[in-house]
């Protein structure tokens, strides 16, 4: 319910908040949202994707992850599972990966905006994609490799090269992909991973593709909060929620540091 004491949010004020807490033209930043954290938006997620366009200018690129995890094998599905006898036919009949078309699974509202926006590229992996507009676009997308998705060869990887920056709107660091960057930087060398099939185009044919990933379930939100007391990252409100803005090199080394010495302890 709306309380009648609330104010609504608007575009120059989400705009002012995000020059506020240090987002500036020209920077490449990869946005992680919540649209009902941020309070009641006019214009809802077109509203916060255009705020976001505003500040970074013509010069600068804005990327969002837009995942699509429901193009996995349906035996592994368990949130929620379907039953077994189904399999069979959801394989047969699951619509294959396209950028333009398979819609995100959990990414929230305004991701779903930026996705279908003129001008926004997306890459090509089946369930960890990523869609981006600007100069750096293609820098970010273009080399997404099927394998370790979220690893060396993803946007989240060349965001780290190009030394951009992560930008948490309304949610936590256990929402920020860029963290599994880390993960994989501190597993040791022949470390299992999960494997996965998704179903893709190849050469103009339907068919499933076998791909593996990290299967890791470290505490998130507890790197976030330890990043947060070396003061690396810039908080502040947004809306009605709250904005953290930081660089992803500075984010990534932290993490990677505090994966390998907490590894250390668990052993």
């Amino acid at each position: 319910m709306i309380e009648a004491a609330d104010r609504p949010v608007t575009v120059s004020a989400v705009r002012e908040q995000l020059c506020d807490l240090g987002l500036e033209p020209g920077m490449t930043v990869m946005v992680h949202t919540s649209l009902s954290r941020l309070g009641w938006v006019i214009g809802g997620p077109r509203a916060v994707v255009e705020a976001l366009l505003a500040v970074l200018g013509p010069e600068g690129t804005l990327m969002m992850p837009t995942h699509s995890s429901q193009l996995t094998d349906p035996a592994s599905w368990r949130n929620p599972p379907i039953p077994a006898e189904w399999c069979d036919v959801v394989r047969d009949e699951m619509p294959p990966f396209d950028p333009a078309l398979t819609p995100t699974r959990e990414m929230g509202a305004v991701v779903e905006y930026f996705r279908h926006l003129d001008g926004v590229r997306r890459s090509d992996h089946p369930t960890v994609s990523a869609a981006a507009i600007g100069p750096n676009a293609a820098a970010l997308l273009d080399v997404h490799r099927l394998d370790r998705g979220l690893g060396e060869g993803s946007p989240q990887a060349r965001l780290y090269d190009l030394d951009g920056h992560i930008l948490l709107l309304g949610v936590s660091h256990a929402n920020n992909t860029s963290l599994h960057l880390a993960e994989y930087r501190t597993i040791p060398s022949g470390h299992a991973l999960l494997a996965q099939r998704s179903p893709v185009v190849i050469d103009g044919e339907r068919c499933w593709v076998e791909h593996h990933e990290i299967d890791e379930d470290n505490d998130f939100a507890a790197i976030g909060e330890a990043f947060a007391v070396t003061g690396a990252e810039r908080i502040g409100p947004v809306g009605t929620g709250v904005g953290r803005l930081m660089r992803a090199r500075e984010l990534v080394d932290f993490a990677t540091g505090w994966l390998r010495e907490h590894a250390d302890v668990e052993r």
